[in-house]
């Protein structure tokens, strides 16, 4: 019964995920408010299968995490991207490279790659009553093609800049699109990352088995609204970062540092975040890791920079720039004390500090907790307005069990639908409360229980005490 009830309540979850991936979209005009109750659903039913899933006996957890997992990733394949138009991006790169060109040479309006386009990348304009040329349809933007300054639609976002991102990122999605037709869609992508999510929940039961540690946490990744939302049906490259991040922990504390390091530079060549996945892995022979990371992450550029030069930058300093990371204004938490530029050094500050304490105090052999510190940290610190990049986060939430840090994602996914810098403020700093009120719980009979202890003592004492007659002073 126990076995069953987990079952079914993981299914109920993937159920409601797969309604709302099938029924609502969040670029569909006034469906706001039903996506926003729809995540917070989701989010709940989460939490009561994984109590639910607590109950289940010992011998069919892995069996019931598993099968949790292809259901919630399943649903989530079942519609279009519904919180961005990043993977038309991911794909049209891929499409590029594939034949063969760099995907840092031209940008999508470029009428160099005229021939590439295909019409769900590129629908074609609608020509209203008035005779003027539009562009309808959902995820689709206006703009012009460079050269010709003819109009053009497209679902890509930022059409007239070059892409964005690394190397690694870009092997991902030629490999990809290299083995489908250039009219399929969003799935084929959608399936990589089913595909990369299931591959993440068996890396963390073995694991977990082989720790001695719970096989319950995996589904804290596995069943995640978070992983089935922003790693599969949106498809974005953070997923893959964060597998490569996990495999980079895992060989390191194992031993296997060399190969520790090239786990760790390919995850950096895909997101570039995952540099702060480095502290807690530097405490032991942290040369071999350094080199076998430098190593990787340059190799994996060879290719580009030999055919197209600086031009791999890409447009990461105007995406920095547009995120507030040059005037400190992105900085939500650290902008509330420090204003300006002085934001941003305040903000490289923390991070070093927190880097150094990681490093000086992580279990080499089990560095897990150092990872999830770090990371969140990070999260923090930067304050972003998107909740992908909190998957690298996730599978160290699982490898501990410290669910409190959960709430960094959801306060950031909460910040999705509100857009304002007060809200991403406010539900950081409510995550942050939850993190610290939690952790000091978990300290049990450390220095916070014994504080708790000398007060109950304190008071016991002063009730048995009795009241001193009247008139004389004590």
């Amino acid at each position: 019964m126990r076995t069953f009830l987990g079952l079914l309540g993981v299914t109920i979850l993937a159920a409601t995920v797969g309604w709302g991936v099938h029924a609502l979209g969040f670029y569909v005009a006034g469906i706001g408010h039903s996506f926003q109750l729809w995540t917070l659903v989701c989010w709940a039913l989460f939490i009561g299968a994984f109590l639910l899933l607590r109950r289940v006996p010992a011998k069919s957890v892995t069996v019931v995490v598993l099968v949790g997992a292809a259901l919630v990733g399943g649903a989530a394949v079942s519609g279009p991207p519904n919180t961005s138009t990043d993977s038309a991006r991911y794909a049209w790169d891929g499409i590029v490279q594939d034949h063969g060109l760099s995907p840092y040479e031209h940008t999508p309006n470029s009428r160099v790659t005229e021939s590439l386009r295909t019409p769900w990348l590129f629908p074609a304009t609608v020509t209203t009553s008035a005779g003027k040329e539009t562009c309808t349809g959902t995820r689709v933007f206006s703009t012009h093609e460079y050269g010709s300054h003819e109009r053009l639609c497209t679902t890509i976002n930022r059409p007239s800049v070059l892409t964005i991102y690394p190397a690694a990122a870009e092997l991902y999605f030629a490999a990809v699109r290299g083995v489908v037709a250039v009219d399929a869609a969003y799935w084929p992508l959608q399936a990589a990352g089913l595909i990369l999510s299931l591959a993440i929940t068996v890396g963390l039961l073995v694991i977990l088995r082989r720790r001695s540690l719970d096989p319950r946490w995996a589904a804290l990744w596995a069943w995640c609204p978070l992983v089935a939302s922003e790693g599969i049906t949106n498809s974005h490259i953070d997923l893959l970062a964060a597998g490569f991040a996990l495999v980079a922990t895992a060989l390191v504390a194992g031993g296997r540092r060399w190969f520790g390091g090239i786990a760790l530079g390919a995850a950096i060549a895909t997101k570039l975040i995952p540099i702060v996945a480095a502290p807690a892995l530097l405490r032991r022979q942290p040369a071999k890791i350094i080199v076998g990371a430098a190593a990787t992450f340059v190799l994996l550029y060879v290719p580009y920079l030999l055919s197209t030069g600086p031009k791999v930058l890409g447009y990461l300093p105007g995406y920095l720039s547009e995120e507030g990371v040059d005037d400190g204004s992105g900085f939500a938490l650290v902008y509330l004390f420090v204003h300006g530029k002085a934001t941003t050094v305040v903000a490289v500050l923390i991070l070093l500090v927190v880097a150094v304490i990681v490093w000086r105090t992580t279990d080499p052999a089990a560095p897990w907790l150092g990872q999830l510190v770090m990371i969140g940290t990070f999260l923090f610190v930067l304050s972003p307005r998107y909740p992908w990049y909190a998957l690298l986060l996730v599978p160290f939430v699982a490898l501990t069990g410290r669910w409190e840090w959960l709430a960094v994602a959801l306060a950031i996914s909460v910040r999705q639908f509100w857009p304002f810098a007060y809200v991403r403020a406010s539900t950081l700093g409510v995550a942050l409360l939850i993190i610290v009120i939690v952790s000091i719980h978990r300290s049990g009979p450390g220095w916070w229980g014994r504080i708790r202890e000398r007060a109950r003592d304190e008071w016991a004492l002063l009730r048995r005490r009795p009241l001193p007659a009247p008139g004389v002073r004590q």
